[in-house]
């Protein structure tokens, strides 16, 4: 049984505030590139591992959700996209391309197939699986047909509006005749959404002194739709913004992620006096319609109607940098780790 050498990108200990890079280490293991008999397992080769927000509750020991928490001593695991080395299963085959969980590392038994799906080598980039095709897409996706309601002329508004979900929930609006603004914390961000994703608007964020204002600018008739990617002092001033029956679908809270300094809301009075509907949502909960979802975006990017931004991170061994750089807003785009092209 062939034994290889294995990096991997492990939690040292649970973390309290916001992440650093002296929170996880880069150290060498072993891999068997042979899936146990019986196991229904498969060895596969990361390609590509997608860094994402929710990561981060996953590193706290008082951790209570859908996942249970990363272990410290243990190869962190995520979103990924993967070649099949070799397979204990019959619905996969050695040379396959997979999507799913898998570990931070070079090389990962998977013995939960159960979330995995085949994805295939073409004119859509593998590493879209990750992003575009993937969890993020998805929850743009659903996101806003679902939660968000929208019609043909609705005024929306996205924050981190350039990231993985923000920038594609604008670029569905668009196609579906709202006028969009994004927020995005940096000139060049800003830039990119209104110049290449096609928002009618978009600010700095962090050169507004007074955000209720701000955005009174840009929706002088008030927000019917509020995608919430960060919580905080943004969602405060959206909720005085937005109109009679308005919509807020909440899916992040990338504000709050040092969890020890969380910042509350105080103009919930807006829900009421404006009947607006606030609402909290997963992904997971309209898995239905991620065959839908994959056909649609697909179709939208072959025909040029949608671009995606991807920031790749080259080499394992700068995830946990690429990681803890989507706390600061140091990614432009999809954050992206490339631990190798095939």
């Amino acid at each position: 049984m062939e034994v290889v050498k294995n990096k991997q990108v492990v939690l040292k200990w649970f973390v309290v505030g916001a992440p650093t890079e002296k929170d996880m280490e880069v150290r060498e293991g072993t891999a068997q590139l042979k899936a146990p008999e019986g196991s229904g397992g498969l060895v596969v080769k990361n390609l590509y591992l997608s860094c994402d927000p929710y990561m981060r509750g996953r590193m706290r020991e008082d951790y209570s959700s859908y996942i249970p928490p990363f272990q410290p001593g243990n190869a962190i695991e995520g979103f990924g996209v993967a070649k099949v080395l070799d397979s204990d299963n019959p619905n996969f085959s050695v040379g396959d391309y997979v999507a799913g969980f898998t570990g931070w590392e070079e090389y990962t038994l998977i013995t939960r197939t159960e979330s995995l799906r085949k994805v295939k080598k073409n004119d859509i980039p593998l590493s879209f699986h990750v992003g575009l095709l993937g969890m993020p897409g998805f929850t743009a996706y659903a996101g806003f047909y679902e939660v968000c309601a929208p019609k043909k002329g609705d005024a929306v508004f996205v924050s981190a509006a350039s990231g993985a979900v923000g920038q594609l929930v604008g670029q569905l609006a668009k196609l579906h005749g709202c006028y969009v603004v994004g927020s995005a914390g940096s000139k060049q961000k800003v830039q990119l959404l209104k110049d290449k994703l096609g928002f009618d608007e978009a600010f700095n964020y962090k050169e507004e002194t007074d955000l209720t204002t701000t955005l009174q600018r840009y929706f002088p008739d008030g927000i019917d739709i509020y995608f919430d990617n960060v919580g905080g002092a943004m969602l405060d001033a959206a909720l005085l913004n937005m109109k009679v029956h308005g919509r807020v679908a909440v899916c992040g809270m990338v504000s709050q992620h040092s969890y020890t300094d969380s910042e509350g809301i105080h103009n919930t009075f807006a829900l009421v006096r404006k009947r607006i509907r606030m609402e909290g949502f997963l992904q997971s909960d309209y898995l239905h319609l991620f065959p839908k979802f994959v056909e649609t975006v697909s179709n939208h990017y072959r025909e040029g109607k949608i671009i995606y931004l991807e920031d790749i991170a080259e080499g394992l061994e700068n995830a946990p940098s690429a990681f803890v750089g989507l706390f600061s807003g140091k990614n432009v785009g999809k954050q992206v780790v490339c631990v190798s092209k095939e």
